[in-house]
């Protein structure tokens, strides 16, 4: 679904159904240098069991227009307005890496709006190491390359994906090279730079009153579990769930156990 916000086009995806006003609303939100595209394997569930679904594209990002967002709290303003555009009253909130910090966000400047929020692949503070934030300026297939190494787990790989034929890493880098070559002005650096420069999580997190879900990857090497404790302490209605056999691409990784979590978390 293409619409303008901000005097700018933006782009979600609907999973295949049209919007009923009846429904509950879920908006997935992707992380660094990354889409819509990959919650392709949730996404559609929802649309066809209960949900009106809104997997966006951020600005700068697939096929979304405009430039890309420089902090978190952009993100959310963001998020908000495609909300209000699309007459949305409330919703519910599932995020990943970069888009977990944009839920959190969105969920302390609109506590009535949102309803429960998912964080996948999380963490507070989500620094980003020097040598990766200079490679995704200066050098940006090698950045690409560093962190699909670190987000993949060896069950990524073929065959031994859960998806036979679907080779989890290097669709990934296929779609972050796609990133760059749509949109070459930096758009990893910028996302990093976001990440690294939030600082309003703690805070955010005390806010909010609504139930949470952190849903992590036991062998996440950028956003490793421990990495939550803030969040944890934080959070009034917290629930934690960590994959085992998983990694920071959580979703294409482990798609059944992803789904299976936010779906019973959704729905409850």
């Amino acid at each position: 679904m293409l619409l303008d916000i901000n005097n700018a086009t933006a782009y979600y995806y609907t999973g295949g159904k049209a919007f009923q006003p009846d429904l509950p609303t879920i908006v997935f939100i992707h992380g660094a240098q990354n889409d819509h595209s990959v919650w392709g394997l949730q996404t559609r569930y929802f649309a066809h069991h209960g949900f009106n679904v809104m997997a966006v594209d951020l600005p700068g990002h697939g096929r979304s227009k405009g430039k890309a967002c420089t902090s978190i709290e952009q993100m959310a303003d963001w998020l908000l307005s495609l909300l209000d555009a699309t007459g949305v009253k409330h919703a519910q909130l599932v995020g990943h890496s970069m888009g977990s910090l944009v839920a959190l966000e969105t969920g302390a400047k609109a506590p009535d709006r949102i309803q429960k929020i998912a964080m996948v692949g999380t963490a507070y503070p989500m620094k980003v190491s020097d040598t990766l934030l200079n490679a995704a300026r200066d050098k940006e297939q090698e950045a690409i390359d560093m962190v699909n190494i670190w987000s993949h787990t060896s069950i990524a790989h073929k065959p031994s994906c859960p998806g036979p034929g679907f080779y989890v890493m290097g669709a990934s880098q296929r779609l972050m090279q796609r990133i760059s070559k749509i949109n070459p002005d930096h758009v990893f650096y910028t996302d990093f730079s976001a990440c690294n420069a939030y600082d309003h999580g703690e805070q955010a997190a005390k806010q909010l009153t609504r139930p949470t879900l952190l849903l992590l990857g036991k062998k996440d090497m950028m956003t490793p579990p421990k990495a939550t404790q803030l969040l944890r302490e934080h959070l009034h209605a917290c629930k934690v769930v960590t994959l085992d056999n998983c990694g920071h691409s959580l979703m294409s990784e482990q798609p059944d156990a992803v789904l299976a979590q936010l779906y019973q978390f959704m729905k409850a």
